[in-house]
């Protein structure tokens, strides 16, 4: 990473220091927005009453303000962490590390602390700045997954303890996205509802994990537009891989080794085709949760064959579904629409939850925390052929909606 100016002695004061904070807490927040493509310096020194000649004396190119909010990031998570791990047992430890975590969203939400970034724009920073990056939070991973050492988890192999460790931190990432939705003070009690959920999972008693299958989620014009649905594939997961910003029409013709004459002659733009990417997730998504309802089963049994489903989905030769972190680039306009299609699709969970809880097959939990969790697991898996690049797709939802949907102490 390009070192920092040097600071002459009259600036290394409180001032210096402060102003540099306001400068990452700016550029995180227009990040978050905006995508490290979309983030420009001459943005950051106006949220900040600077020039942009002043920033640069902090950070002389715009992807070495990025990488240090990135690290900065980085730096807040591995706080939290290695106090969390400081106390004895693996629940204890994931409790500390809810309740830490929840006290840094409460002082963001208060502005008393700066923004998290979205560590999912990680893909879209440059060479070297990304191996450096990237490792930095490859250690951080590392560490929490050391909670999953702990002898309450003896017999997990090493794809199940990665499974948890994902899934834990995507759990923390995704409370921006639904946090806002309640105060701050109750925030105390959503974390003790999504922690009753990590430990305790959703089903009542000792469930076997044999969801039963679905019929084929892929919408009709998946079938009738076969060179649109290979646009559509090709682009989300660019965009999964890349970012919004980061996925240009040039890479989705090169992937798909068309001309970008053959791109427009498909789509108009390419905002039209990240729409047609959402709307193709939102109608899978859809088909699954209506077909789930259809079985002669139990509302558990009809999460569990939804979950598993759209895990396996993201695995199949039509995956991945497009994940949330693209909403954040599209025009206001579309990005409106596109939260309130992703709502509806989490309230549908909810009211299946709701329905579980009343007839007894799942436990009493949060209907809507236990929502958001799920949407929070389901966007995370878009992620698992990465990750766990030798697990096949039927191995992946037991790999990683079983934890959930049963506990994260279920072995």
């Amino acid at each position: 990473m390009t070192a920092e100016p040097a600071i002459p002695g009259n600036a290394a004061t409180a001032r210096y220091a402060a102003k540099k904070e306001a400068i990452l807490a700016a550029a995180t927040t227009i990040l978050n927005r905006q995508g490290v493509k979309g983030m420009t310096l001459a943005d950051v020194a106006a949220e900040v009453g600077l020039i942009t000649t002043s920033v640069t004396y902090y950070y002389r190119r715009k992807e070495d303000l990025a990488a240090a909010c990135f690290m900065r990031g980085i730096d807040m998570f591995n706080a939290l962490t290695l106090e969390a791990a400081a106390v004895s047992g693996a629940r204890a430890q994931l409790a500390r590390f809810l309740e830490l975590f929840f006290d840094l969203a409460r002082r963001i939400r208060l502005k008393e602390a700066a923004p998290i970034v979205a560590f999912g724009e990680m893909r879209a920073l440059k060479e070297p700045l990304r191996t450096e990056v990237s490792d930095a939070f490859n250690d951080l991973f590392r560490t929490i997954r050391g909670f999953f050492d702990d002898p309450e988890f003896a017999g997990l192999d090493r794809n199940e303890a990665t499974a948890r460790t994902h899934l834990l931190l995507e759990q923390a990432f995704w409370t921006v996205t639904w946090l806002r939705r309640y105060d701050v003070e109750d925030y105390p009690r959503l974390r003790e509802r999504m922690f009753d959920i990590l430990c305790g999972g959703l089903a009542v008693g000792a469930q076997p994990w044999a969801p039963p299958a679905l019929p084929d989620p892929n919408p009709p014009e998946a079938l009738s537009d076969a060179a649109h649905e290979t646009f559509l594939v090709a682009a989300t997961r660019l965009i999964n891989r890349k970012g919004y910003r980061g996925a240009s029409v040039e890479d989705i013709s090169a992937e798909l080794n068309v001309t970008k004459g053959s791109f427009y002659h498909h789509n108009e733009a390419k905002d039209d085709l990240v729409e047609a990417c959402f709307e193709r997730t939102f109608s899978v998504m859809r088909n699954v949760q209506l077909a789930a309802r259809e079985l002669k089963a139990d509302q558990w049994t009809r999460l569990a064959a939804a979950s598993a489903a759209l895990v396996e989905y993201q695995l199949s030769e039509h995956g991945p579904l497009l994940r949330a972190s693209a909403m954040s680039a599209l025009p206001a306009e579309l990005r409106h629409e596109t939260v309130e299609r992703y709502n509806r699709v989490s309230d549908r969970f909810a009211g299946m939850i709701s329905d579980g809880i009343a007839e007894g097959s799942i436990r009493a939990v949060d209907p809507l925390v236990a929502a958001h969790m799920l949407s929070s697991m389901l966007n995370a898996a878009a992620s698992l052929g990465v990750w766990a690049p030798d697990v096949e797709r039927h191995e992946a939802a037991a790999l990683f909606a079983r934890p959930l949907l049963l506990g994260v102490f279920t072995r």
